[in-house]
C-alpha cells in the first residue's frame, strides 16, 4: 500500500467541521494526517489546488441486478461505474433473483462481492419474502446474515399489519426501512405524471397521491412503531410536506431525493424518450421547486442515485411498454454541483453531507468522514469543469441517462478507495 499525498485543496468534512485548504496523508489505507504543508515522502503526490476534496460518495440506492440480469449491470460493472462518479459506498437494494430474504441468498449475492466489487457493497435485505409482499422476512435473521437495511424498493407493502409488524422487527434489530411508497391502485397502470403533460402527450398518469397517501401511511406506522424510516426516491410536493411534519414531531423519519427529480420535469417526457420514464414519474415545476426547498431546510436529508440499469431493447420500444428507470452513478454529483451548488441552493458542505454524511448516519456505517485514521475513500472534484454525458464514456453496461448530451458543471478527477486512486479522469 503506497503513500498518497494530496495538496492544496480546500478539504470538506462536515463530521470534523473542517471546510479549508489543506493537505491529506494517506498511508495504508487510512487517512493519516489533515494539516496545512504536509512534509512527507510519498510515491504519489497529487495537485489538488482548485479543487474540492471530499469523503467517497455512499450512494444508498443503488440497483446493481447482480444475481439475476447480468445483462443489465453485474456488481463489477456497478462499482466501476461508481467509482467514476466518485461513489466509494454503496447500498445494492434488493430486487435480484434471487433476493436476499434469508441468509443463503444473503451469502450468494456476498460471494459475488468478495470476487468481484471494486467498491464497497452493503446489502439491503427485502421486508418480504421474494418481495411479494405476503410474509415478513425475518429481520433478525437477515441482521445476523450482515444486511444493513431492508427494503421491499420498486413494490410497497400493502398489508399495514405486515408492514407494522416489520417495522416492529426493524426497531428490535436496529435497522432502518427504507420504503418505497406507491399506493398501486392509485398508480394503476400509468407511466407519467398525471397533469396537463399526461393530457397532451396522451399517456396514462400517475397522480401524486400515489406516493404521498403512502407516504402518510408509512410514516403514521412508524409512528406506532417507533422505528426508523426511510423514504426512498421522493417526488412530489405533498411528500415533502408530511416529512417536514413528521420531523417536527420527532419521529424517526429520514427521506431521500435522486438528481433526475430536482434536475427535470414532467415537460421532459414531451420528447417521447424513454430515457425520462422512471418510477416515481418526473412531476410538476412546483414539485421540484418543493424538492429544492427541502434540500435546503434539511427536510431531505440524502441524495441517491436510484441506479436502475435497463438493457437498449428495454428502452428503446414504446413508452408505455418501456422499463421504468434510469442510470445515475455516474451523473449523481455532476448534476447535484450543476443544479443545487452552482445555482446557489446548497453551499459544498451542505451537498457534502447529503452524499456521505447522512447516508451513513442512516445506515450505521463507519465512513463519510475524513477523519484522522478513518478509511481513505476520497473523492477530488474539479468544481467549474464542465463535460458532456455521452454514451461511450459511461461505465455502466446499461446507458439509459436522462442527461444523455446534457453538459453538467463538476467532474471526478480522482477517487481513491482504501487508500488505492481507483479512478482518475
Amino acid at each position: 500500500m503506497k503513500k498518497v499525498l494530496i495538496k492544496n485543496g480546500r478539504v470538506i468534512d462536515p463530521v470534523n467541521g473542517i471546510d479549508d485548504i489543506c493537505d491529506i496523508l494517506i498511508d495504508d489505507s487510512k487517512i493519516l494526517k489533515i494539516e496545512k504543508n504536509i512534509k512527507a515522502e510519498t510515491e504519489e503526490i497529487i495537485d489538488a489546488a482548485g479543487k474540492i476534496i471530499m469523503p467517497g460518495i455512499i450512494d444508498m440506492h443503488v440497483h446493481l441486478r447482480e444475481p439475476g440480469r447480468e445483462d443489465k449491470e453485474t456488481i463489477a460493472s456497478g462499482t466501476r461505474a461508481a467509482l467514476k462518479g466518485g461513489v466509494t459506498t454503496l447500498l445494492a437494494m434488493p430486487n435480484t433473483q434471487p433476493a436476499p430474504d434469508c441468509p443463503e441468498n444473503i451469502k450468494i449475492i456476498n460471494d459475488i462481492i468478495q470476487k468481484t466489487a471494486v467498491a464497497n457493497v452493503f446489502i439491503c435485505g427485502t421486508i418480504t419474502k421474494a418481495r411479494k409482499g405476503e410474509e415478513v422476512s425475518g429481520v433478525e435473521r437477515l441482521k445476523q446474515a450482515g444486511v444493513s437495511a431492508i427494503s421491499d424498493d420498486g413494490a410497497s407493502v400493502d398489508l399495514d399489519t405486515l408492514m407494522l409488524e416489520a417495522l416492529r422487527q426493524a426497531k428490535t434489530n436496529n435497522l432502518v426501512v427504507i420504503s418505497h411508497c406507491e399506493d398501486k391502485i392509485l398508480s394503476a397502470k400509468g407511466v407519467v405524471n398525471l397533469g396537463l403533460i399526461s393530457t397532451r402527450t396522451g399517456l396514462r398518469g400517475i397522480s401524486g397521491e400515489s406516493e404521498y397517501k403512502r407516504v402518510l401511511r408509512d410514516v403514521q406506522l412508524a409512528e406506532k412503531a417507533d422505528a426508523r424510516l426511510h423514504i426512498a426516491h421522493v417526488s412530489c410536493r405533498e411528500s415533502v410536506e408530511i416529512i417536514a411534519q413528521a420531523k417536527k414531531k420527532g419521529l424517526k423519519i429520514t427521506a431521500e431525493t435522486a438528481p433526475h427529480y430536482f434536475a427535470l420535469d414532467e415537460e421532459a417526457v414531451l420528447s417521447y424518450d424513454t430515457n425520462m420514464k422512471m418510477n416515481p414519474p418526473l412531476r410538476g415545476k412546483d414539485d421540484v421547486a418543493s424538492l429544492k426547498k427541502a434540500l435546503k431546510d434539511g427536510t431531505l436529508d440524502v441524495i441517491a442515485s436510484d441506479h436502475a440499469p435497463h438493457t437498449e431493447n428495454e428502452k428503446a420500444i414504446e413508452f408505455e411498454r418501456a422499463e421504468f428507470g434510469v442510470i445515475g452513478l455516474e451523473t449523481e454529483l455532476a448534476v447535484s454541483i450543476t443544479e443545487l451548488v452552482h445555482t446557489g441552493i446548497l453551499n459544498w458542505p451542505q451537498l457534502v453531507e447529503k452524499f456521505t454524511v447522512n447516508p451513513a448516519k442512516i445506515l450505521g456505517i463507519n465512513k463519510g468522514t475524513l477523519g484522522i485514521g478513518s478509511d481513505a475513500d476520497v473523492v477530488i472534484v474539479d468544481p467549474d469543469k464542465e463535460w458532456i454525458v455521452e454514451k461511450q464514456g459511461l461505465y455502466s453496461k446499461s446507458k439509459n441517462s436522462p442527461f444523455l448530451g446534457r453538459t453538467l458543471k463538476g467532474c471526478v478527477e480522482y477517487t481513491i478507495y482504501n487508500g488505492t486512486i481507483v479512478y482518475k479522469q
